[in-house]
């Protein structure tokens, strides 16, 4: 472009050098308008050149005052950019309103209720979970682990939260199965070891007593074990049953105030972490969890990416039908975002002035005159033309003007 507003002026000049010969030598009256239109051409483009250069350079390198506008006042260009976007794009009423009107709830609701979307966030999400998942160092997450979890839980003491859980579970009932089970394992177990009572009768019992009469004896031992066994599994008002629910409940309450229970429970938390197996666990954990994360992420059909694209799909079915949802999260959108620009306008529009004061001012002219030069450049022909029709016009109306004299 540069070479085609150029190639104009040149053209001018040459066409005014030869209609100016041309009346030199006696040619025909009509030579002069065109030596006109030539003349007003080339101080049309010559002013429009010098205008255009004037905002990126020093025309001809020469220091005139008023140009190179754009090196000398980059930073002044960079704070006015920013203090124009922080006022008409970033001011908190025009934030609200553009939050407000575009639906950002049903809009988000309407996208990832659709399987392929679905898929493609639960993808994103799981590649996102596998990158972070492989750059935390193995060291870092397992002393992150001593430190945070293991370090905690020996600080805080354990029977009293312990006791709180245990009464709650009494007072629902929730321990009753527990109970059942263990009742039932005790009479399966009697019933299947009337050869261990028989013999451990037969090992208690004197020497001298005949064989026969410890087996009597054995038999009526089992008989009346697997008898009481059988009414405490059977039997939900059973006393050993109220024995072990009265137990429990005093067992909790020592829990959470008896020093000399609480002290113990202390002293059976530090031997159970500090076992060789427990440590080792502890040690396995990080990489046992990292292990589930990464096949799980990179497995399409895991029952964790199945989860995650099904929650998806809800969340967006939900946003989809539920007005009420929606206008609360377009309500804690537009409040977050209000109060960002609010209290943070300031260092965001910092980033482009920022920007603009780390930019070399001859390389931030060059860049400007790329993205615009191409119009700059339809100036300076605009102006070898308009100026070639203003001295046509002008020599026209002198020529009648003062020929009709």
């Amino acid at each position: 472009m540069k070479m085609l507003a150029t190639g104009l002026l040149l053209g001018a000049t040459v066409v005014f050098l030869l209609a100016r010969w041309g009346e030199a030598v006696g040619a025909p009256g009509w030579v002069g308008y065109i030596r006109a239109m030539a003349e007003a051409a080339m101080v049309g483009a010559l002013a429009d050149w010098f205008a255009v250069t004037a905002l990126f350079r020093h025309p001809l390198g020469l220091p005139i005052p008023h140009t190179a506008i754009i090196p000398r006042k980059k930073d002044q260009i960079g704070d006015s950019l920013g203090d124009f976007v922080g006022e008409n794009f970033l001011a908190e009423d025009v934030v609200r309103d553009k939050l407000g009107r575009i639906e950002v709830a049903r809009r988000v609701g309407e996208w990832i209720g659709q399987v392929p979307n679905a898929d493609r966030v639960t993808a994103e999400l799981a590649t996102a979970a596998k990158g972070v998942v492989t750059v935390l160092r193995d060291e870092d997450v397992q002393e992150v682990i001593d430190q945070v979890l293991v370090r905690k839980l020996l600080e805080r003491p354990a029977g009293p939260p312990l006791g709180a859980v245990l009464e709650g579970i009494l007072a629902d009932g929730a321990h009753h199965r527990l109970v059942d089970l263990v009742c039932d394992k005790a009479y399966d177990w009697v019933t299947a070891n009337h050869t261990t009572v028989l013999r451990i009768v037969e090992k208690r019992a004197p020497t001298w007593s005949p064989r026969f009469v410890d087996g009597i004896i054995a038999d009526r031992v089992f008989l009346e074990v697997q008898t009481f066994a059988w009414g405490v599994k059977t039997d939900p008002e059973h006393p050993l049953r109220k024995a072990i629910d009265t137990f429990l409940v005093e067992f909790a309450g020592d829990l959470q105030r008896d020093r000399d229970t609480i002290e113990r429970v202390e002293r059976i938390k530090f031997q159970v972490v500090e076992h060789p197996e427990v440590q080792r666990f502890i040690g396995q954990a990080w990489t046992t969890v990292k292990n589930l994360v990464l096949d799980a992420a990179a497995d399409p059909s895991s029952a964790l990416r199945l989860r995650v694209r099904d929650g998806l799909l809800a969340l967006g079915r939900r946003l989809s039908s539920d007005a009420e949802l929606r206008g609360k999260i377009d309500g804690w959108l537009v409040g977050a975002a209000g109060y960002v620009v609010r209290h943070y306008r300031r260092e965001i529009t910092t980033l482009i002035t920022d920007t603009v004061s780390r930019w070399d001012a001859e390389e931030t002219s060059r860049k400007v005159e790329l993205q615009v030069g191409r119009d700059l450049q339809f100036i300076r022909i605009n102006g070898t033309v308009v100026g070639a029709l203003a001295g046509l016009v002008i020599y026209t109306v002198s020529q009648l003007a003062f020929g009709a004299v």
